[in-house]
């Protein structure tokens, strides 16, 4: 019987596959990628459609670079595409007639938690960001300050009090980049409310992606809008065990590697240190520009055929590992929401087509599910794990969301930067609800804390074996299972 590795927290564990099972992998990474700083050049200088960036930009006024926190794709890579393309588009902004002094550099981050003077440094090079003398504004979804735009949706007022908003973003999701970007300077409220979307990568029926055109569309009326918008390679392994998760040789080097036996005996601690030690590059596969929803529809589309993994039909069950580190930037340590999130809210909602399990089929999370909610960094995600423990319905926790929107010491935290806004962990359980209502059960396989998978309805189970069993008695007999290989967890292309 064959094995394949997948990570459990910082643990590698071996899952096994029997005939007739399918093992889901991200292609082979790209024999060339682009020179970035080219393809954004000439990006905003020839555009998908509309005038350059040069017909846009008023000589002497003021322009706004919007940027996102780079949370996809995940885990992620120490090197960036995105600083050398906001530096790029900070480069032509000048050649253009804007000086750098007067630019502001605008960081859409949601419900997340507020960059600070680090986490700020590390969109530029070094080099680049001690010559920008421009300011930077991180948003603040409370901030009084906000200016009304469309509907009930106010934004920040970098992006009106401007000549010009570039949006220099990665096509990623539906929710990550292009006019998503813009609709994550707006107020809590509405970024909270396009949370629950089925998928991630099908834009036309999706409530969140029309918000965005709307958005755009009403600003454009105010201001002159344009945008850029990478796509992306998935994060590749560097060093021994580079290859992963696409290629079989390196599968099989994981799979007989010492070291893989010798983290099980180390503590948890060392072993994240030794896992994250592992290094990761990401290269761009191109840049487009026009207006940031049209660029951003193109990026994304070759983005998700060059990275995608192809499954022929839906599977019984499947199985995903979930790493130790969190979804959102900065990174943490993952608990059992944030796990929930990465694997039903990101994994089985970066897909494209079917859902990949059948009606009633089986996800099989590979964690241990501890209760690990760091003291103040994530306060608002143990909040809401007390809430669902003493809650029996939605109706309920619906009723706690909006209490807790209103406290002002989770607030006054979010605003100081200390930890998330209050919101962010209902928007990433509501992520999961598509999913959830598809599914016919979830087995966190690897299980040290049954108390926490069953308040968030799931079943505890000791190891993968006894998980697979489950697996196979709720389909009746031997169950068709997926294996996904991930992290980076590849879009899934279904039918």
């Amino acid at each position: 019987m064959r094995r394949v590795p997948l990570l459990s927290g910082s643990r590698v564990v071996l899952v096994p596959v029997d005939e007739g099972d399918v093992v889901l992998r991200a292609p082979p990474a790209p024999e060339q990628s682009v020179d970035v700083a080219g393809a954004v050049r000439d990006a905003l200088r020839f555009p998908l459609s509309g005038p350059p960036l040069e017909g846009l930009v008023t000589r002497g006024g003021r322009a706004t670079v919007l940027v996102e926190p780079a949370a996809l794709p995940f885990p992620g890579a120490p090197q960036d595409a995105r600083q050398t393309a906001i530096a790029v588009a900070i480069e032509e902004l000048e050649r253009c007639g804007v000086p750098d002094e007067r630019q502001t550099i605008l960081v859409a981050g949601g419900l997340g938690r507020r960059f600070g003077r680090q986490d700020l440094e590390r969109l530029l090079s070094p080099p680049r960001a001690r010559a920008f003398r421009g300011q930077v504004v991180v948003h603040d979804a409370e901030d009084e300050r906000l200016l009304e735009l469309v509907g009930d949706t106010r934004v920040s007022p970098a992006l009106l009090e401007t000549d010009l908003v570039l949006a220099v973003t990665a096509a990623e999701s539906v929710l990550h980049g292009g006019p998503a970007a813009l609709v994550a300077t707006s107020d809590a409220a509405t970024i909270r409310g396009v949370a629950e979307i089925d998928s991630l990568l099908e834009a036309p029926s999706s409530p969140a992606w029309a918000l965005g055109l709307r958005v755009e569309a009403a600003l454009a009326e105010r201001v002159a809008v344009a945008g850029v918008s990478l796509a992306l390679d998935l994060p590749r392994l560097t060093g021994r065990y580079r290859g992963y998760p696409s290629s079989d040789e390196a599968v099989e080097r994981i799979v007989r590697s010492p070291l893989r036996a010798g983290l099980s005996f180390l503590p948890d601690f060392l072993r994240q240190e030794i896992v994250s030690r592992q290094g990761r590059r990401l290269a761009a596969l191109g840049a487009f520009g026009g207006r940031p929803s049209e660029a951003h529809a193109e990026a994304l589309l070759r983005g998700v055929a060059r990275r995608g993994a192809r499954l022929a039909e839906p599977v019984d069950a499947l199985v995903v590992g979930i790493p130790w580190n969190g979804p959102h930037v900065p990174r943490e340590p993952v608990n059992p929401l944030t796990a929930a999130a990465v694997a039903l809210g990101h994994a089985l909602r970066l897909r494209r087509g079917t859902f990949p399990i059948r009606p009633g089929g089986t996800l099989v999370l590979l964690h241990p599910f501890t209760r690990t909610f760091a003291a103040v960094t994530q306060a608002p995600y143990a909040a809401m794990f007390n809430a669902l423990r003493a809650t029996e319905s939605a109706g309920e926790l619906d009723v706690v969301e909006r209490v807790t929107s209103r406290d002002e010491r989770a607030l006054d935290e979010y605003r100081a930067g200390k930890t998330c806004h209050p919101l962010l962990p209902y928007a990433d359980w509501a992520g999961c609800r598509p999913a959830l209502s598809r599914l016919g059960q979830v087995v966190v396989a690897g299980c040290r804390d049954a108390a926490a998978a069953r308040t968030l309805g799931f079943v505890p189970s000791h190891g993968i074996g006894s998980a697979l069993e489950m697996a196979h008695g709720v389909a009746g007999g031997r169950a068709r299972v997926g294996i996904l290989l991930a992290p980076p967890y590849p879009p899934l292309l279904v039918g």
